[in-house]
């Protein structure tokens, strides 16, 4: 498939050399700087509309983490939070971005989050989707299976059981099958899915795990992040970042904005589009004012 031709998405892809891989980006637009980084197991697709609604008056740049979307997919690699910390900011650096609005979703909390606790004076404001940027001593089911070593990489990699499951777990309205396709495409085959297992065996859920300590710091380096604008938008039918994960973040960020949508689930992009470019459009001119 051509991801040129891919439903909604009519982005020119850039590439950016990380040492022998590359990472794929969208920069589209000029202006201010927003920021989306994505979560597992998505894509920089996740943010089309987003980015389309706007580009006319910022500069919006949408990365692929390593291993996902457009970016190059080694089976040798450090799939680890720290390094997808790490590739960020070499991505971000290399634009150099000096002040953004940042959009985080799912994973990409902790991985965006983990930048901007570390650069608070490149940070305008902040929108969280559902997401998490602390550790959580509670994991799904469902999640927990596909993270065993035997049955997971069977049905993460092979029969792609997890991005295949979110395009009807992840949301309460029926995706159009244009719109499956494209948060699929990328994920053809067992090799192409190898960052979305090791995403989900990167779950630190006990103190030994090697991403431990990286989401500890993350969350330490949230009160840095307190005074910053902030705007929470969130699906509350999310069987995985539910209700407590938003309180949450209301109780780390008291004085942030907060729409929660009972009826809108995990890709509350999918679900409540218009009412999130509701709250988003404004919330960035505000910030950026």
């Amino acid at each position: 498939m051509v991801m040129a031709e891919l439903y909604q998405y009519p982005f020119a892809v850039q590439r950016f050399s990380i040492g022998t891989h590359a990472l794929s980006y969208v920069d589209e637009g000029s202006g201010p700087a927003v920021v989306m980084v994505h979560g597992n197991p998505s894509w920089s697709y996740l943010y089309r509309n987003l980015i389309t609604g706007l580009k006319s008056n910022y500069r919006v740049i949408a990365p692929d983490h390593m291993g996902c979307g457009l970016s190059d997919k080694p089976e040798p690699y450090p799939y680890r939070l720290e390094r997808h910390i790490e590739n960020l900011g070499l991505l971000l650096d290399h634009l150099q971005i000096e002040s953004c609005v940042l959009v985080v979703h799912d994973w990409g909390g902790a991985i965006g989050m983990g930048w901007a606790g570390m650069h608070p004076d490149r940070i305008a404001g902040l929108v969280v989707l559902n997401s998490a940027a602390f550790p959580s001593p509670h994991i799904p089911l469902r999640i927990n299976v596909c993270r065993q070593p035997l049955i997971g990489p069977l049905l993460v990699r092979g029969l792609n059981g997890f991005a295949r499951a979110a395009t009807f777990m992840a949301v309460e309205k029926r995706m159009d099958p244009r719109v499956k396709e494209g948060f699929l495409a990328p994920y053809d085959s067992w090799r192409n899915r190898v960052a979305i297992y090791r995403f989900i065996r990167d779950i630190p859920m006990h103190q030994r795990h090697p991403s431990w300590e990286t989401l500890q710091a993350v969350a330490a380096s949230l009160g840095g992040l307190r005074k910053k604008p902030m705007l929470i938008i969130w699906g509350g039918r999310d069987f995985c970042f539910n209700r407590p994960f938003y309180e949450e973040w209301r109780r780390r960020f008291p004085g942030a904005e907060g729409y929660y949508f009972e009826q809108a689930g995990h890709y509350v992009l999918e679900d409540v589009l218009p009412e999130t470019l509701k709250q988003v459009a404004p919330f960035v001119e505000t910030c950026h004012g």
